[in-house]
This record gives structure tokens, sequence and C-alpha cells, in this order.
């Protein structure tokens, strides 16, 4: 029997390959993404529904989440995929740093508004992390929105970070109920994500040559497909972090539960989650 798997991000990159992967093995793939015309055109040859919300506005976040319990009495797989790197600090119309909302909070508020239906399905939630996360993150939990200090790699960075953290209290609060947690890194994939950024992000993702060294987004969206086919406990371990579908380390601030505990306390207190 099929299973439905729900991906954000999914109109191009990492998350519309995954889909295309995950309908060919038979799964039913629902395709949520920012744009109507590219969410659109990924869903249809797939015979998929498709629904739209951008991250940069929580109103339509919770929306999805509305949307997504009255339409689907099943989610076993919830891939939290949408992402970006932006450029200059910006904030959204609910008063959050772009790259921090859209990266994290986003994915936190509709994983919360789903538990009961995830817990139900004995659902596995799935983050595309990065490797940046290790690499760039600058981690100040009193400076969540970059207002002292912000670089688009920095919060970039950070964001990555808390998508890990946020898998590991993920798990820690809900494993007992049936929710599996993993986080992980597609790789530096060819993907448009670093089109809305600036500098060295946009020329190595949008330079004829460079994008040459990148993986094919195949590949990358093979990463999502393995974990969102695998059965926790088996083929991977719930509350991990992988690359390469394999184990991973990251950024040691990864294992302070201490600080994914007050990250999701204060991202729940951002969002209106009691």
């Amino acid at each position: 029997m099929a299973r439905t798997i729900v991906i954000t991000g999914a109109s191009d990159g990492v998350g519309a390959a995954s889909a295309r992967q995950l309908h060919d093995a038979g799964e039913r793939v629902v395709v949520v993404g920012r744009d109507p015309d590219k969410t659109r055109r990924v869903a249809e040859p797939l015979g998929a529904p498709w629904h739209v919300a951008d991250y940069a506005d929580l109103a339509q976040v919770r929306g999805l989440a509305e949307t997504l319990l009255a339409e689907y009495p099943r989610i076993d797989v919830l891939a939290n995929n949408a992402g970006g790197i932006f450029g200059a600090r910006r904030e959204t119309a609910d008063s959050f740093e772009l790259t921090f909302q859209v990266n994290h909070l986003g994915g936190f508020l509709l994983t919360n508004l789903l538990l009961p239906r995830l817990q139900e399905s004995a659902a596995s939630v799935i983050q595309t992390s990065s490797v940046a996360a290790q690499r760039f993150s600058r981690f100040d939990i009193d400076d969540l929105q970059g207002r002292r200090r912000y670089s688009a790699s920095r919060a970039y960075g950070n964001a990555k970070l808390a998508n890990i953290l946020f898998t590991k209290e993920l798990h820690r609060r809900f494993a007992d109920t049936g929710v599996n947690a993993v986080a992980f890194h597609p790789g530096a994939v060819a993907t448009s994500f670093a089109s809305a950024s600036q500098g060295p992000w946009r020329f190595v993702y949008s330079n004829p040559v460079s994008r040459r060294l990148l993986v094919p987004v195949e590949g990358g969206g093979a990463r999502l497909t393995w974990l969102a086919l695998g059965k926790p406990g088996v083929d991977w371990q719930p509350g991990g972090y992988y690359a390469n579908n394999r184990p991973a380390r990251t950024s040691r601030l990864a294992d302070d539960p201490g600080l994914a505990k007050m990250l999701w306390e204060r991202s729940a207190e951002m969002v209106g989650l009691s």
C-alpha cells in the first residue's frame, strides 16, 4: 500500500527530484512549493496533488497545515525541505530574519501543527540540513535573528544547525509516540537555491564552470529518497544526522541537549505555540 509523503520545497531542486523518485517507487507524493507554476509543473506529470505556501509568511504555513490535515488522513513522511540562502539581512512581515524563518521556523511550525496526525501515522520527519551547519554556523541562542552579527553564510549555517537541533529535540520529545526524526546533508547540489543570494554563494551555484563540480540534482534528491523509503531503526537511526546515506559529523553544538531544548522553547514562543 502506497504511503503518503509530503515534501516541502518541492517545486524544484532536491525536493522535486525526490518527488519524482518516490513516485516511481510507488509512493503517493504530495508536492508543496512556493511558486504556483513551478509546483504545478512538478506535480502534474506525476498525477500528484500539490499545494502552495511561502515560508516567508507564517500565515501561509498555518493555512498549509489546515489543508494537509483536512485532505490527508495519513501522513507517513513529512520532509521539511523548504529553505534557501539570501543576501543582505531583512525581516519578514512576521518580524523574523528571513533565513531563520524560511529554513527553520516554517518547518518547525508545520511539524508542530501536524504533530497529532504524524503521531497517529507513526511518521518519519526528515529535515534537509547542510554541512553549512558545521562550516559556517556561529550559533548564538540569544541572537537568533542575527541583529548583532549577520552575514548570509552565518545566517544559513545557523539555520541549518537549527534544523539538526530541532531534529534532536523532536526525537527526544516524541520518539516514544512513534515519530521518527532525522536530518541530512544532500550534498552541494546543482540547484537554484542560492538564486536570491549574492557574492560567492550565487557565483558557485550559477557559474557554468563551478556548477560542474556540484552534485547532480538527482543525486541530492536520492539522499532524501533513501531516508523516506528507509525503515527507522533499521536503515537509519532516529535522531541522527546523515550525509551520503551514512551517519555524519556536524557542529559539536548539535550534541548539546540543553541548547536543543532552549531552541525549541524559543521557537515555540516565536510562532505562538504553547
